[in-house]
């Protein structure tokens, strides 16, 4: 996809795999709109990086947030790439170790955030990118956020692994649906990198999940990840996969 005189949008674009993505964008001259929530740092990191970078404030969830960003993307021109990055981990048991069964409450929230937004997002910007006059037999290119917690999901993970994998589902149906448009949809399912998730563990237990890690034994760096979102943007032929970029690990139970 040719990004010349376009737009391109990044949720979670704040920190994280999202920031790394918007800073590989903005470097290639891109105009970038950087979505996230608006308690993140978002205006200020967006000041921060050289090139054309606008700082949205939206929930993934709303749709009049998201579109209020996207009129921002297509002001400075026809949004060409979505990188959707935005999305959280947390704990649920089935039954909690006092016997209460988990909270269905948290599962709901999970899936809605890393599910529901995903699909929010994705329709309201490919309802964008069908408008888009072709260039080179593409309109545009979207890029979600997985996991390998679709299929090695860890004990208490259930809500995440169960959003991501309704990711990895979404990703070839998605791509056919909009084959007619001539927008691509692909998926990266990270493994463990180190990213704000992984923040609030102890040195120790990343270490620990380093070590799992065939090769390269450390966890992914988020340029990694962005590098990979910009091929999937250039390289045509890369529809409805999903990639997992992990060095190789298959997660433990636990």
């Amino acid at each position: 996809m040719q990004l010349n005189g376009g737009s391109a949008v990044v949720t979670g674009g704040a920190s994280g795999l999202g920031l790394a993505t918007v800073r590989d964008l903005a470097a290639l001259g891109v105009s970038v709109v950087m979505l996230d929530l608006p308690t993140s740092a978002g205006k200020d990191v967006a000041a921060d990086i050289d090139g054309d970078v606008h700082f949205a404030a939206a929930d993934v969830t709303d749709p009049a947030t998201v579109d209020t960003a996207l009129d921002a993307a297509e002001e400075r021109g026809p949004i060409r790439a979505l990188v959707h990055c935005a999305g959280k981990g947390g704990t649920v048991r089935l039954v909690e170790r006092d016997g209460s069964p988990g909270s269905l409450e948290m599962y709901e929230s999970l899936v809605r955030l890393n599910l529901v937004g995903t699909f929010n997002v994705l329709r309201l910007t490919a309802a964008r990118m069908a408008r888009n006059d072709p260039v080179e037999d593409e309109r545009g290119v979207c890029v979600l956020t997985a996991s390998v917690a679709a299929w090695e999901g860890q004990i208490g993970q259930i809500p995440y692994a169960s959003a991501k994998a309704g990711i990895v589902g979404m990703t070839l149906v998605a791509a056919r649906d909009l084959a007619t448009k001539l927008i691509r949809v692909c998926t990266i399912a990270p493994g463990v990198f180190d990213t704000p998730i992984l923040s609030r563990f102890s040195d120790e237990i990343r270490g620990k999940l380093a070590a799992q890690i065939p090769h390269p034994a450390r966890l992914g760096r988020p340029p990694e990840f962005a590098r990979l979102a910009l091929h999937i943007i250039d390289n045509p032929m890369l529809n409805g996969e999903t990639i997992r970029l992990d060095g190789a690990i298959r997660m433990q139970p636990r």
